[in-house]
């Protein structure tokens, strides 16, 4: 059974089981207190807090209710916690997730069965033993579970602590509970999580009133067991990746090889029947990663999720530039990536088809390209900064941050780099040499635009280069103009329901009750684009908040604002504010005028939450 078989044998199951099937959702997530999708239930997590009922709430990706307590998906799942431990033969980035969920409808005992039951008789796999949470001084243990795994007929059940069968919450709080984990050896195949509990951000640990299950499955692992191999990377997901990564690679071979193909042959246990040198096994480690950062890197481009050097796209780019690296060192021919983009797509064709277009594969390829430029000369910068060293075998964080400055090394990279001959670097003296240079940063931004209030204080354009703080400045400016544009197109009902601003895109969120025709969203970037190109004036003035909404103001954030706010308009500058295109209490950067900001384009309209509308865009 390869992917595609295991992905709709798991829904055509659960289908049947009254679930309804819901497709993936974005790697950029809509819970703002996590960086990614980690895991199959958050696009759920409102229906088991209560703050959404499944059965009436627009659902963001089916454009409609859930209309069930059920539903299944085959999540694109991204976990940060990881990219370290990545080259071994389980660890990886990117990943799917196999997922059953229940908002209070059914709970322990379908759930352990259904989970037996698909395993044992729809994959035919022996369950060689389950383990169950055995309690702590918070939660007590989960003996349910456990008399029913025994029901069923698993014999050896064994009870494990919070670190292993506890899991949740996803971000800072939220649902979490006890969790029951299906052996096949010593694989964890299966684990299904029962969200009895909503952890708050003070760690406190409280009952939910409605109970729900939330089973995770991850796929590649699940495909070890099926295909009868010992790593993930030997997997129909992963094995035509590796093969094209090599393609012309420096042939260096373990005794025994003559060809590549044989560290990961199919039944071979990859580095376990070949005379492999320390060497040798540091160069497949080297490839395991490049396959993986690659395939990362892609799947969250493809999201919208670009290299920058803020938090998501700093994630981004510390991925393909660590797959760089590990090319080089793993003496990969110089047309790996266009192989392993190949190679992707034809992995993922029929599932994801629109997920490896002609932008996707630009965007890698300027990130690759950008970075080998400064590679070697960083490499050489590096090898001179560690053989200046004393004998204290610690690199000064002065040096670390000129090495990412100058050259793009990310921290974690020179960190890597460094620990590979001994060395640490002080990290403390890299945080304090960025934080001043973010300081210089700053100054000259804040006496180009002005105070950037309230936007500069939260959110990831805290760490934001000169450039990317003008780009955000300019899409911060579009929201204004969206906001004034979709008011005018659609009527004055709408307000803005939140907004989020990267160095890269913006999205704005607003109150509309259903999806935009295509019509409608021509008119509102063309209109947009339209006041871009009359060069309508700033105009600032500062006056009590109460003041502002009098003279018509949009403001639908109260407690962000003092009482003395300023508003910014954008207009005939002979005009009175009443006669301006857009007029809105802010504290975020701003243009001179609406010619700097650019082409606005929106990329996509979509369901946030009920009765909420989502617009993606960017600027050019």
């Amino acid at each position: 059974m390869d992917a595609s078989e295991l992905r709709k044998t798991f829904l055509d199951f659960f289908g049947e089981k009254g679930h309804v099937v819901v497709s993936s959702s974005s790697l950029l997530p809509d819970d703002p207190s996590v960086l990614f999708t980690t895991a199959g239930m958050q696009q759920f997590k409102s229906y088991y807090t209560g703050e959404l009922d499944p059965t009436t709430a627009i659902h963001s990706g089916l454009g409609r209710p859930l209309g069930s307590r059920r539903a299944a998906s085959v999540q694109k799942c991204m976990r940060t916690s990881d990219i370290d431990d990545v080259g071994d033969e389980t660890h990886l980035t990117f990943f799917e997730m196999l997922g059953n969920f229940s908002f209070g409808d059914y709970f322990k005992e379908e759930a352990i069965l259904w989970g037996y039951e698909f395993l044992t008789k729809e994959l035919k796999l022996p369950i060689s033993y389950a383990t169950v949470f055995g309690g702590d001084k918070d939660v007590p243990e989960d003996n349910a579970s456990l008399k029913i795994c025994k029901k069923i007929g698993i014999k050896d059940v064994r009870r494990a602590g919070r670190e292993d069968n506890f899991w949740g919450p996803t971000g800072s709080e939220g649902p979490c509970g006890p969790t029951v984990e299906f052996y096949v050896g010593d694989i964890e195949v299966w684990n299904l999580v029962f969200n009895e509990y909503f952890c708050t951000k003070e760690r406190r640990v409280a009952n939910l009133k409605t109970p729900g299950v939330d089973t995770g499955a991850g796929l590649e692992r699940t495909l070890v067991v099926l295909e009868k191999k010992h790593s993930v990377f030997e997997t129909s997901v992963f094995l035509p990746l590796m093969h094209a990564i090599t393609q012309g690679a420096e042939n260096t071979l373990p005794r025994g090889a003559t060809s590549f193909d044989q560290l990961w042959a199919p039944g071979m246990g990859a580095l376990r029947n070949l005379d492999i040198s320390k060497a040798m096994a540091e160069r497949v480690r080297f490839f395991r990663i490049v396959a993986d950062h690659l395939r990362a890197a892609t799947f969250l481009i493809a999201d919208g999720i670009v290299p920058s050097n803020l938090e998501r796209g700093y994630i981004v780019r510390r991925l393909i530039r660590r797959a760089v690296r590990c090319a080089r060192s793993a003496k990969l021919s110089d047309i790996w990536w266009q192989n392993g983009l190949g190679a992707i797509r034809e992995i993922f064709k029929d599932t994801y088809p629109k997920m490896l277009d002609a932008a996707v594969e630009e965007a890698v390829g300027q990130e690759i390209e950008k970075f080998s430029k400064t590679l070697e000369r960083g490499l050489r910068e590096f090898n001179k900064k560690i053989a200046a060293l004393s004998q204290d075998k610690t690199l000064r964080g002065e040096d670390a941050f000129d090495l990412y400055e100058t050259y793009g090394f990310p921290v974690e990279l020179t960190e890597e780099m460094a620990a590979e001959r001994n060395i640490k670097i002080d990290r403390a003296g890299f945080a304090k040499a960025q934080e001043s240079h973010q300081e210089v940063s700053r100054a000259g931004q804040e006496k180009k635009f002005g105070g950037h209030g309230l936007l500069l204080d939260t959110g990831e354009l805290k760490a934001a280069t000169s450039e990317e703080l003008e780009k955000a400045t300019r899409l911060h400016t579009a929201t204004h103009l969206l906001h004034a544009a979709l008011r005018e197109v659609l009527g004055p009902d709408v307000r803005q329901a939140g907004s989020d601003i990267t160095a890269e895109r913006l999205r704005f969120d607003f109150m509309f009750s259903r999806k935009l025709t295509d019509e409608e969203k021509k008119r509102v970037e063309d209109l947009v684009n339209a006041k871009i190109q009359e060069d309508l004036p700033r105009k600032v003035l500062e006056m009590p908040y109460e003041t502002a909404l009098e003279q018509g103001a949009l403001a639908f954030f109260k407690a962000k604002y003092p009482p003395v706010v300023k508003v910014f308009s954008f207009g005939d500058s002979s005009a009175g504010l009443g006669q301006v295109f857009s007029k809105e209490v802010c504290g975020g950067p701003h243009v001179e005028r609406t010619g700097e900001v650019g082409a606005f384009k929106i990329l996509k309209e979509e369901a946030s939450s009920a009765g909420v509308r989502r617009i993606r865009a960017t600027v050019e």
